[in-house]
Parts: structure tokens; C-alpha cells; sequence
């Protein structure tokens, strides 16, 4: 399949580039954090300027306002930038020695004004190898970035450059920065088939807030349209989640801000959502997880009694069930999840894994399962599915579907975007999630697709064991007839095969030709 237009990912590719020259001897691990608290940098400076602008003119509603006061800067949810640290005196000092320290100060400053970003941004440019006159280079890039449109659009663009920096950051760091990063396409997907129009976003497990950004995005594109009866707005979403790995949180907390993303209820400690779950009454309406796979050092040996496992106890040697259980029992009487698992947790039959999936089945909570292709993810190659779990399923506002599941595998969907990793482009999005849609929503024009998708009743599921991987399901594509009559199709074959030979004869006698000449016969 060709790739899709990606004139828009151009400039980000070219930024990424420039700034990957200037790392230096530094490892990308390292680098991001360098990188991304510079654009983050950017992004606040900008926002506080144009506000400061606006009270420094006093123009209307900001006639006698004081620009240097933070309270009116509080008011409009912008951050309070104070002078040492504003882009333009930082980009003014790009070339001086001292810009490492410069920049250290200039974070401690704004977390100082800015209470809700205290031990968010990273404080570690005057470290000795990092390299002042690569650093001052790199201030210069990021400051060159071309923001002709006010507003919403510039800032839009430096959100574009964030996500895609995170991205490239996790393809260099491999397996490391799959622990922080989903691949755009497997969220983009999720969160169009799920599509979280209004209510409350759960992330157990958020790493950089891929899922939130994305669930905004949504809701941003499809503003003003109506979907099931009611009509989008940003503010009808909010999101909650957790992150145990402090590094990650600070990451997520830059991604949601320059977004413009409250982030508030996105909270980290290190024991994470299993041990000390930070939600523990929360019941939302749309979850979107992408766990780690197979964890095997969960400490699910101290948690067998939890009232969590409704469904069994997950095995202490396998988190995956036991992620699908805390989601579950964090789900609103209405809500749907989608959580990306290994495809192990489709078919395993040990550790009690066979009789949970048989529970959740028979309770009527999985709805679609997706085979995914391989080489979509930066971590691992090991092949992966999502599991869509709905408590809506008798309606709601859908088609009533109790006792059905759809299965679509789409593990040769996609294009190869680089020599490593796999992409879908919108025209498989849509393809994927216009089926499950079609089977979902009430007068659906859904039909089942031989080697695609097939809507399966409970009583087939118990046929094959509760085993859910949808190439059970679906079957084999049927191959089309081409109409040339099978006797001419192997005449052709045979006439082919018959030159063939009597080529390999003509090269048997030219091989043992040239062996004669050097002295070697063959016996």
C-alpha cells in the first residue's frame, strides 16, 4: 500500500533531524529530556507573550490591567513566565557559556510562580556533557520554529513537534521507549472506535499521555458534530490516570500542558496502580491502556484477595488479566474500554488465564477483539491484540448485542513506514473502526468478511474454549477467481517448469566447464 501524504509531518522530520545532529555524544534517553523541556520552554513563553502583549496594550477587558501581575495570567489558565526566564532574554544568551546554568535557573523560576508544575521540568543543562555550544545551537532551532498564526494554530504546531519528537525518541530508544510511548496509529485507532465524546478518560498505566492527547484531539475535531444524541464539546472530558515511573509522569505533564490539557488528576508514586491505586472510587466512562506486556514482577502474590479479581485471580507470574480486571472494575455501568494486550492473553489456558477470559466472555463484557499486525510497536516484536470491554452492550443508545462478539483481524493491514515499523494509514483506520461501528450502532449496514471480521455467537466461542483470536473466527481470505481455466493455468506451469530445467542443464554444463579449466573434475 503507498504511504500517505505526510507533507504535514515534514517540518517535523526536518526539525528532528537538525536536533539529532546536534546530540552529540549524548544518548537519546538523555536527549529527550533536553530537547522536549526546550520546546516546552517555547510553548509557555509564547502563550505568556501573547497574553502579556494584550495587558501591556489595555485594550478593552485588559484596560488597567498590570502585566506582570500572575493572578491575570491564572485567570486564563496561562502559566506566569517571569523575565529571566522568557524565550526572547534565554534565546539573547544562546551563545554564552553560562546558558546551561541560565536554563536551570530559568526552570527552578517558573516552577517557582508556577506551583502546579513544581518537579515537572528538567533542571539538568548545566550538567559538564552537554555540550554549551550544541545546547546554544539547539535553543536557536527551537526558536527559529516559524509561527505566523496566533493563537491556537502556533500553539497547535508546537504540539505537533512535541508528539513527533516523543515518537522519533522512542524509535531511537527501542525497546526503553516503548515504556513511554504508543505508536500514533494503534491510539488513533482505539480512540476512534471507542470514540470518547463526553465523560470521564481513565489511564492506568499513562506513560507520556499519548491516550489523553489523542481523546482531546478527538473531541477537537468532531466539535459541534452530534454523536449518540449529544453534541461535542471540549469541555465535556476529563482525565484521569497514573504513571509510576516519575521520568514518564514529568513527560505526560509536558504533553498535556501544551496542549492546553488539565492534568491535574494525572497523578505518580512509584508502587503504581496495582499497590496504591490513586482512583480507587473513580468509575469512568471510557479507559484506553497500553500496559505492559506479559509483566511478571506486578506483586501479585501480595494482592490475591483483592476485590479487583471479580472475574479469578490473575496469576502472580502474568499481569495481563490482571490489567483487564482493574479496568473493569474501574468502568461506569455505561462505559468501554480498549486496552492493548499480548496475543497470549487470547489463548493461554494456564495460571487460571482460561477460566478469567471464560468469565469475562460469559458475563457479556467483551465486545470486538482486533488482531493486530506485527511491527507496529517500537519495544517489542511480540504480536499484540486489543480487547474492547463495553457494559453497553445491551444498548444504550447501540444495538443490543448481548451474547455477540465481533472479531476482526487485521494482522495484514497497514504499510511499512520505515524498514522496522508499521503503520496504519487513515484508510485502515477507518476501514477497522468503520466495522466495529457498523456492527455496533443500530441500523448498522454490517456484514460478516471472510479472512476479515465475523460477528460470533457465545455458543461458537464455547466450540473453540473460550479462545479468542479472531483468525478462529474469520477464516481464510477467499482468494478471487482470476477466470483462466485451471488445464491452461498448469500448461503454462509445466512449459515454464520444462524452460527452467533445460536451463539448469545448460548451467550444470557450464559450471562443470569452468571447473575443468582451473583443474577440477567432478566425479
Amino acid at each position: 500500500m503507498a504511504k500517505n501524504n505526510n507533507n504535514n509531518q515534514t517540518f517535523e522530520r526536518q526539525l528532528f533531524q537538525m536536533a539529532d545532529k546536534l546530540r552529540k555524544n549524548i544518548d537519546a534517553a538523555q536527549y529527550k529530556h533536553v530537547v522536549l523541556g526546550l520546546i516546552f520552554l517555547r510553548y509557555i513563553s509564547d502563550s505568556f507573550k501573547e497574553l502579556h502583549d494584550k495587558l501591556v496594550a489595555g485594550k478593552g477587558e485588559y484596560e488597567g490591567a498590570n502585566p506582570e501581575d500572575k493572578d491575570e495570567y491564572q485567570a486564563e489558565n496561562v502559566f506566569y513566565v517571569p523575565p529571566n526566564a522568557r524565550w526572547d532574554f534565554l534565546q539573547s544568551r544562546a551563545k554564552n557559556p553560562s546558558i546551561g546554568e541560565d536554563l536551570d535557573i530559568a526552570m527552578e523560576l517558573i516552577e517557582k510562580d508556577n506551583p502546579v508544575l513544581k518537579g515537572i521540568l528538567s533542571k539538568e543543562y548545566a550538567r559538564p556533557n552537554l555540550d554549551k555550544q550544541a545546547l546554544g545551537g539547539l535553543i536557536d532551532l527551537i526558536g527559529n520554529i516559524s509561527l505566523k498564526d496566533e493563537g491556537a494554530k502556533s500553539k497547535d504546531l508546537l504540539g505537533r513537534v512535541y508528539e513527533y519528537f516523543l515518537g522519533e525518541f522512542a524509535n531511537a530508544e527501542g525497546k526503553k521507549g516503548g515504556q513511554f510511548y504508543t505508536p500514533k496509529s494503534i491510539v488513533r485507532l482505539m480512540v476512534e472506535m471507542i470514540e470518547p465524546f463526553k465523560g470521564r478518560v481513565y489511564d492506568p498505566c499513562c506513560g507520556s499521555g499519548g491516550m489523553f492527547v489523542m481523546s482531546d484531539k478527538f473531541v477537537q475535531e468532531h466539535r459541534g458534530k452530534i454523536i449518540a444524541g449529544h453534541k461535542i464539546k471540549r469541555s465535556d472530558i476529563s482525565i484521569f490516570g497514573q504513571e509510576s515511573n516519575q521520568t514518564t509522569w514529568r513527560l505526560c505533564q509536558m504533553n498535556l500542558a501544551i496542549r492546553g490539557i488539565d492534568g491535574s488528576q494525572v497523578r505518580w508514586n512509584t508502587e503504581g496502580s496495582f499497590l496504591n491505586d490513586l482512583h480507587k472510587d473513580l468509575k469512568a466512562d471510557f479507559i484506553l491502556a497500553n500496559p505492559p506486556f506479559n509483566d511478571s514482577d506486578w506483586s501479585g502474590q501480595l494482592l490475591k484477595d483483592d476485590s479487583r479479581w471479580k472475574y479469578g485471580t490473575p496469576p502472580a507470574s502474568n499481569a495481563n488479566f490482571a490489567w483487564l480486571e482493574h479496568m473493569i472494575f474501574h468502568l461506569s455501568p455505561k462505559g468501554i474500554m480498549a486496552c492493548v494486550l499480548a496475543n497470549g492473553s487470547l489463548s493461554s489456558q494456564t495460571n487460571n488465564e482460561g477460566e478469567i477470559r471464560k468469565s469475562l466472555v460469559e458475563n457479556d463484557l467483551v465486545d470486538c477483539i482486533v488482531a493486530l499486525p506485527k511491527q507496529l510497536f517500537y519495544n517489542t516484536g511480540i504480536p499484540a491484540c486489543l480487547w474492547f470491554i463495553s457494559r453497553k452492550k445491551s444498548g444504550n443508545g447501540d444495538r443490543k448485542r448481548e451474547g455477540e462478539i465481533l472479531f476482526i483481524d487485521a494482522s495484514e493491514i497497514g504499510y511499512m513506514a520505515d524498514r522496522t515499523h508499521r503503520e496504519f494509514s487513515d484508510k485502515d483506520i477507518q476501514k477497522i473502526a468503520g466495522t466495529y461501528h457498523e456492527w455496533r450502532n443500530k441500523g448498522g449496514s454490517y456484514e460478516d468478511i471472510k479472512g476479515f471480521c465475523k460477528s460470533a455467537t457465545l455458543e461458537e466461542l464455547a466450540k473453540h474454549n473460550f479462545v479468542l483470536t479472531p483468525g478462529r473466527y474469520v477464516g481464510i481470505k477467499e482468494e478471487g477467481d482470476d477466470g483462466i481455466p485451471f488445464e491452461k493455468k498448469m500448461a503454462g506451469f509445466t512449459s515454464k517448469l520444462k524452460e527452467q530445467m533445460s536451463e539448469e542443464k545448460k548451467l550444470d554444463k557450464e559450471i562443470e566447464k569452468q571447473l575443468g579449466n582451473i583443474g577440477f573434475k567432478l566425479k
